[in-house]
C-alpha cells in the first residue's frame, strides 16, 4: 500500500505541476504568456511558425499532466510530457544556462510513472485498464514519444539552416 500512496503523491503533484506549466503556454494562466507570447519564444528557438509549436508543447504538457494526475491512460500521459521536454537540448545540461536539467527531471519522472503505472489509486485501476502497464506497450509508447520529439527537433534544425542560408 505504501508504494501505491507514493505513486499517487508523485503522480498527482507532478501531474498538476506539468498541467499548470502547459496552461501557462496555452491560456496564459499562472503568469504565462499564452500561445502568442510562447509562440514568439518558440520562433526565437527556431520553431517556425511558433504558435503551432507552442500549442503542441502546451497541449502535451496540459493534457499529459491531467492524465497523470488522474492516473488515466498513464503511459500516454507520461509520453505526452516526455515528448514536450526536448526544447532545451542545445543549451547543455544545467538550468543556469537554460539547459535540460529541469526538463530532464520532468522526463525522468514521466518515464518512472509510465513504468510503475498509475497504481491502485488511479482511474486506470478503477476501470481495469491493467494492460496499460504491460512493459512492451509502455516501451513502445515511450519510443514513439522519443521519435516525435526527435522529428520536432529535426524540423527546428532544418528551419535554422534555411534561415542561415538566406
Amino acid at each position: 500500500m505504501s508504494v501505491d500512496v507514493g505513486i499517487l503523491v508523485i503522480r498527482v503533484l507532478f501531474g498538476v505541476a506539468i498541467a499548470a506549466h502547459g496552461a501557462q503556454k496555452v491560456f496564459g494562466w499562472f503568469g504565462g504568456y499564452g500561445l502568442k507570447g510562447t509562440g514568439g519564444f518558440f520562433e526565437g528557438l527556431g520553431f517556425r511558425p511558433g504558435v503551432p509549436f507552442a500549442a503542441a508543447a502546451g497541449l502535451s504538457e496540459l493534457g499529459g499532466g491531467a492524465l497523470l494526475t488522474l492516473g488515466l491512460f498513464t503511459p500516454f500521459g507520461a509520453a505526452a510530457v516526455l515528448a514536450a521536454m526536448s526544447v532545451h537540448l542545445k543549451n547543455g545540461f544545467f538550468a543556469m544556462v537554460n539547459g535540460i536539467e529541469l526538463p530532464f527531471l520532468y522526463a525522468t519522472s514521466a518515464i518512472g510513472v509510465a513504468f510503475t503505472g498509475g497504481g491502485t489509486f488511479s482511474l486506470d485501476a478503477f476501470f481495469g485498464l491493467t494492460f496499460l502497464s504491460e512493459p512492451h506497450l509502455v516501451e513502445g509508447i515511450l519510443v514513439l514519444a522519443a521519435i516525435g520529439a526527435t522529428v520536432t527537433l529535426a524540423l527546428r534544425r532544418q528551419v535554422q539552416r534555411q534561415a542561415s542560408a538566406a
